[in-house]
């Protein structure tokens, strides 16, 4: 039998060499893509994601439980393609123009490929036609954006506008977050949905993403 409990075992504890191997020992022994991925990466990754919320790890222990993550990604993305598994979506990720801060939404971001999610990250200072653009080229089932400066906020609503010229409102759905950011800016600007952590982003992907 693989050992997918120790594949999440090995990334809660940020151990990238082992996840590595142990995702490689368990392909070796003709174990599901699909389970490795779910079983093991996924589920370790979860566990990060409540530790992270109930103050358990900080993000330096979220940073490098992500980095074993990749790791073990790293072997399974290929096998996963050949298998014809698909992500769960894919989300266009980025900060918006005129801010530079990114360690929310890198966090955000890692969380979302540990979630199953497909990543495609634009970045910091994106401004809003980049944002339409990445959705409308990779078919994008979620824009998630961050803004950690309250002067960078109203480019959020320049987003949602721009999405919308673009005829892409209610098709493709739009969340966001970062420290000055609350339900009340994501319903007065239009967004689908906002997330107050990188965990609870994961929770409203997959809602949003439905």
């Amino acid at each position: 039998m693989a050992d997918l409990q120790g594949i999440a075992s090995s990334l809660i504890a940020g151990k990238r060499d082992e996840v590595a191997t142990k995702v490689r020992a368990a392909l070796d022994e003709g174990a599901n893509v699909e389970e490795v991925l779910n079983k093991g990466l996924i589920a370790g990754m979860q566990v990060v994601g409540e530790k992270f919320k109930n103050n358990e790890f900080y993000v330096p222990e979220v940073l490098i439980a992500a980095r074993a993550m990749k790791a073990g990604m790293e072997i399974l993305s290929p096998k996963l393609k050949d298998a014809g598994v698909k992500p769960v979506a894919t989300v266009v990720i980025g900060t918006v123009k005129g801010d530079l801060h990114d360690i929310g939404k890198n966090l955000v971001a890692m969380m979302l490929q540990g979630g199953g999610f497909e990543v495609v990250d634009l970045g910091t200072d994106v401004p809003p036609e980049k944002f339409v653009s990445a959705a409308q080229e990779k078919g994008a089932q979620v824009v998630a954006m961050s803004a950690l400066l309250t002067t960078t906020m109203p480019q959020m609503a320049n987003v949602v506008k721009a999405m919308k010229e673009a005829g892409l409102g209610g098709k493709v759905k739009v969340m966001i977050g970062g420290a000055p950011v609350t339900q009340n800016y994501a319903d007065e600007i239009g967004a689908d949905g906002y997330a107050p952590d990188a965990a609870s982003a994961v929770e409203t992907a997959q809602k949003l993403s439905k």
